[in-house]
C-alpha cells in the first residue's frame, strides 16, 4: 500500500510522522455503526454541538474507535457513522494496543494555523479504495472538551495536524475532495464517479 489513509485514511506533540501502518479497509458494521460511503447526505449534513456529557456519548466515542481500528484507520468522525454532533476520535498510532495515544475531542475548535503548508497522501473510510495528495497547515491549535465536558487546549504538528484537520473538516461538512487541487481532482474524478453510481447522487459535489 502507499502508505496510511486518514479514517482518515496524541497526546504529545512527538507522533509527527505516520506510522507504518495497514491498509483500511470495511470491516461492515462494527458495534453497531456502519461507516457511510460518499456520497450519503449526512457527510454534508450540518453537526450540532454535543450539549450532553453522558454515558450515552461515552459509549458512542469507544464504538467509533472500535470502528476505526476494525477499519485500519486511525481518525473517525461521528458524521461518518451517521451521527451529525462534533466529536472526533482519533489515534497517531493507529494501534489499538496503544491506548494511550487514542484522542477524542468533543466540540472542537481551531483557534490558530500555521501559515506555512504540507502536502502529503490522504484517503478516507467514506471514500474508499483511493486516495490523494492534499495541502494543509503544518500545525492547528484547538480548543475543546473531553467526556467529561471539561474544555482544555492543545497543538497539534506534523502527522497529527493532519489527521485533526481531516477529521475536523467532517465536522464542517468538508470532505478531502474539496480541498484537491485541480490536477488531483481530475486523477480521482473516476473513483468518485464510481462511488455515486454505486451509492447514489444524493451527496455529489
Amino acid at each position: 500500500p502507499r502508505g496510511p489513509r486518514l479514517a482518515l485514511r496524541m497526546e504529545t506533540e512527538a507522533a509527527t510522522t505516520p506510522p507504518d501502518v495497514e491498509e483500511e479497509f470495511d470491516p461492515g458494521e462494527v458495534a453497531g455503526l456502519r461507516v457511510l460511503k460518499y456520497p450519503h447526505p449526512l457527510l454534508r449534513a450540518p453537526n450540532t454541538e454535543v450539549t450532553d456529557f453522558d454515558d450515552d456519548l461515552r459509549d458512542l466515542s469507544r464504538r467509533m474507535l472500535k470502528m476505526m481500528y476494525a477499519s485500519k484507520g486511525v481518525g473517525l468522525a461521528a458524521p461518518q457513522v451517521g451521527v451529525n454532533k462534533r466529536l472526533m476520535v482519533f489515534n497517531p498510532e493507529g494501534d489499538e494496543k496503544k491506548l494511550g495515544a487514542e484522542v477524542v475531542l468533543v466540540n472542537p475548535l481551531i483557534t490558530a494555523r500555521a501559515e506555512g503548508t504540507d502536502t502529503d497522501d490522504e484517503g478516507c473510510l467514506s471514500f474508499p479504495g483511493f486516495g490523494a495528495q492534499v495541502e494543509r497547515p503544518k500545525w492547528v491549535r484547538v480548543k475543546a472538551q473531553n467526556l467529561k465536558g471539561k474544555p482544555f487546549s492543545k497543538k497539534y504538528t506534523g502527522w497529527e495536524a493532519r489527521i485533526f484537520q481531516h477529521e475536523y473538516d467532517h465536522l464542517d461538512g468538508v470532505l478531502y475532495v474539496d480541498r484537491l487541487a485541480e490536477e488531483e481532482r481530475a486523477k480521482v474524478q473516476g473513483d468518485l464517479d464510481r462511488l455515486i453510481s454505486a451509492h447514489g447522487p444524493g451527496g455529489a459535489l
